[in-house]
């Protein structure tokens, strides 16, 4: 079973991210189980998605207390609860302007892989909406779901600038296989 975490603030578009990835997940035939917490219930607070998935149905009902991924929309929020999830194999995509270099000093016993969604989001038009940046860095850091259905899934549910989010879904992609390769190097 893979488990993951979506951790954001209000505002930035973590449970759309969610609920698009449990709707890849479902759409590949795989069982979804996705849920969320809102703290304060308003912008800037912080806000969690959690999904689990799985071949065969998911019947665990209980919080996710060890992450296989974790995907992040705030730097500023990899600390406490949210690194208690981890260990040392989840995969950490965070949106940052910091190098992987940088992590590796900060955060030395986690694997955070990060990529510039803002800049991605604002060299597709979509201004500070950084999901479809950040959700195609995550695909490709855990390998699932492909590319092709994110792309799909995004053309059919995103409400406007359709072609802009692909567009940033796939460059999130791309940027986070460039850190894989240049990693195993």
């Amino acid at each position: 079973m893979l488990e993951i975490i979506i951790q954001g603030r209000g505002g930035q578009g973590a449970q759309t991210a969610g609920n698009l990835l449990a709707m890849a997940y479902f759409a590949e035939g795989r069982q979804v189980q996705a849920f969320a917490s809102y703290g304060g219930a308003r912008r800037g607070t912080p806000v969690s998605s959690f999904l689990r998935v799985d071949d065969r149905p998911v019947r665990l009902r209980c919080d996710i207390e060890r992450a296989d991924a974790i995907l992040c929309f705030d730097a500023s929020l990899l600390q406490g609860a949210l690194l208690a999830a981890a260990h040392s194999e989840t995969l950490i995509v965070v949106n940052s302007t910091r190098s992987p270099a940088d992590f590796r000093e900060s955060l030395p016993n986690y694997r955070v892989i990060p990529v510039d969604g803002l800049a991605i989001s604002r060299r597709q038009g979509l201004g500070r909406i950084v999901n479809s940046a950040l959700l195609g860095g995550l695909a490709r850091a855990v390998g699932d779901p492909p590319l092709a259905v994110l792309e799909r899934l995004l053309l059919e549910q995103s409400p406007k600038l359709r072609a802009e989010n692909v567009a940033a879904c796939t460059e999130g992609y791309r940027a986070v296989e460039a850190q894989l390769q240049d990693a195993a190097r």
